[in-house]
C-alpha cells in the first residue's frame, strides 16, 4: 500500500467508530442476499443477535488504526486463521466477501466514498486477504501432515452420549472409516456442522474438545441453550441433545485454537471457569495427569447450582489422584453451608486468594464479563498480563490483546 492510501483509510476511522456496526450489519445482509449458499458457513445465532457484525466492526477498525503496522495483530490474525479453518473457509470466498464489503462501504458512505478512498480500501482489503489466506494455508497443511489428520469435513460416529448435568451432555465422536484421529493441544475445539431444517441450511458449531489427545476419539461436551430475551434458543444445541442420538452421523472439521496449554511449562496452573467455560479445562485437566505431569494446579468453577455443575465428581476424582490440585467451586446458591471450598455467590478470586501468585499462569474461560472481571482483579494483584489467558467463545475479533 502506498502512503498516501495508509492515510485515506486511516481517515476512515472516525466513521468506523461511530458507524462500523451499521456498516458490518449492512454488508451482511447484502451478501447473504446476494450469496445466500454462504448462510451454510454462518452462525445464524450472531446473525440475529448481531455479535458477528460487532465482531467484524471491531476488526475492521483495529486494521485501520493499526494500517502502518499490521504486524501487532499477528496473534489477533491468527485466532481468526484458526476459527476460519474450523468453518473451512477458503481463498477464493475471500473474493466474494471482498466485492460485497466495498461495495458496502460505497453505498453507505455514498459521496464520501470518493475513487481515492475506494483504491485505498482495496488495497487495504487484498493485503489483509493475503494475510489471512497465507496463515490458514499454514494450519490446513499442518491438520493434513498429522497422523490421522484431514482437511475440511469427516463423518463421524456418535458412539456414545453421556448426561454430565441437567444442561451440558457428552458426546464421544469416532470416525466412520475407522481411522485414527489427529491430535491436539488441549484447550482447542472442534466445529460440528448439522442441517437445520427450520433455517433450511448446514449450521456449524465450534465445540470444545473436553478429553485428552488419545488418537481414537473426540469428547465434546455441549450445553443446551434453552434461549431468554436477549438470546434465542440454540438450534445446533438443542438438536444434538434432542435429536442427535448414539449412532447418528456428524460432520466434524479439524481441531483449531490458539487457547492451549503451554505443556512444557511446570509452573502452578490456575483454571477459572464459568459454566460450560469449563470444558476447555477438562481437556488440560486429562492431559495433565495422564502425562503424569506434577505441576500444581488449582481449579476454580462457578455455577448456578449442583443440577447444572458438570464433571463435578471426575473433577474430585482427578483432583485425588494428581495429589497437587485444589478444588474451589461457587454455586448462587448454596444449600450445604458446611462444605469445604464451596462458596455462595458468583466466582470471587478474593475468596481463594491464596492460590493467587504472580509464577503462575492463568487460565479464564467464561462470558465477557466473567473474563474481564478477573483478568481485572489478577492485574491488581500483580499479575503480568502475559501470564493470563483467556477465550470467550464466540467470533473472532481482530483486536490486539
Amino acid at each position: 500500500m502506498t502512503t498516501e492510501q495508509k492515510e485515506f483509510v486511516r481517515a476512515t476511522v472516525p466513521v468506523l467508530k461511530e458507524h462500523g456496526v451499521a456498516l458490518t450489519t449492512y454488508f451482511y445482509n447484502r451478501m447473504l442476499t446476494h450469496n445466500p449458499e454462504l448462510k451454510n458457513v454462518f452462525n445464524s445465532a450472531n446473525q440475529r443477535t448481531g455479535a458477528q457484525p460487532t465482531a467484524l466492526a471491531m476488526s475492521v477498525l483495529a486494521y485501520a488504526e493499526h494500517i502502518d503496522n499490521p504486524g501487532v495483530l499477528t496473534q489477533a490474525v491468527g485466532r481468526i486463521a484458526h476459527k476460519h479453518v474450523s468453518l473451512d473457509i477458503r481463498p477464493e470466498q475471500y473474493a466474494i466477501v471482498g466485492k460485497h464489503l466495498l461495495a458496502s462501504i460505497r453505498e453507505v458512505l455514498g459521496e464520501a466514498a470518493g475513487p481515492e478512498l475506494m483504491d485505498a480500501w482495496t488495497a487495504a482489503y487484498n493485503q489483509l486477504a493475503q494475510i489471512l489466506i497465507g496463515a490458514e494455508a499454514n494450519l490446513y497443511q499442518g491438520s493434513v501432515d498429522k497422523e490421522g489428520g484431514w482437511s475440511s469435513w469427516r463423518p463421524f460416529v456418535v458412539r456414545q452420549k453421556v448426561r454430565e448435568s441437567a444442561e451440558i451432555t457428552s458426546f464421544y465422536l469416532y470416525p466412520t472409516d475407522g481411522g485414527k484421529v489427529a491430535d491436539f493441544l488441549p484447550g482447542q475445539y472442534i466445529t460440528v456442522r448439522l442441517f437445520v431444517p427450520e433455517l433450511n441450511v448446514l449450521q456449524p458449531r465450534q465445540y470444545s474438545l473436553s478429553c485428552a489427545p488419545n488418537g481414537n476419539y473426540y469428547r465434546i461436551s455441549v450445553k443446551r441453550e434453552s434461549g431468554d430475551q436477549q438470546r434465542p434458543a440454540g438450534y445446533v444445541s438443542n438438536m444434538l441433545h434432542h435429536q442427535v442420538q448414539e449412532g447418528a452421523i456428524l460432520e466434524v472439521a479439524p481441531p483449531a485454537g490458539d487457547f492451549t496449554l503451554d505443556m512444557d511449562k511446570t509452573s502452578p496452573a490456575v483454571f477459572i471457569s464459568g459454566g460450560v467455560g469449563l470444558t476447555p479445562f477438562m481437556s488440560m485437566l486429562e492431559y495433565l495427569i495422564q502425562a503424569g505431569k506434577d505441576r500444581p494446579i488449582t481449579w476454580i468453577h462457578g455455577c448456578r447450582g449442583y443440577e447444572v455443575h458438570a464433571f463435578k465428581d471426575t473433577v474430585s476424582e482427578l483432583s485425588e489422584r494428581h495429589g497437587v490440585m485444589s478444588v474451589h467451586t461457587f454455586y448462587d446458591q448454596l444449600e450445604d453451608q458446611t462444605q469445604d471450598n464451596y462458596y455462595e455467590g458468583y466466582v470471587d478470586l478474593s475468596k481463594v486468594k491464596d492460590a493467587i501468585v504472580p509464577q503462575a499462569d492463568y487460565y479464564i474461560c467464561g462470558p465477557g464479563i466473567f473474563i474481564k472481571k478477573h483478568f481485572d482483579y489478577l492485574r491488581s494483584e500483580g499479575v503480568d498480563a502475559s501470564a493470563i489467558h483467556f477465550e470467550e467463545f464466540g467470533p473472532a475479533i481482530l483486536v490486539v490483546a
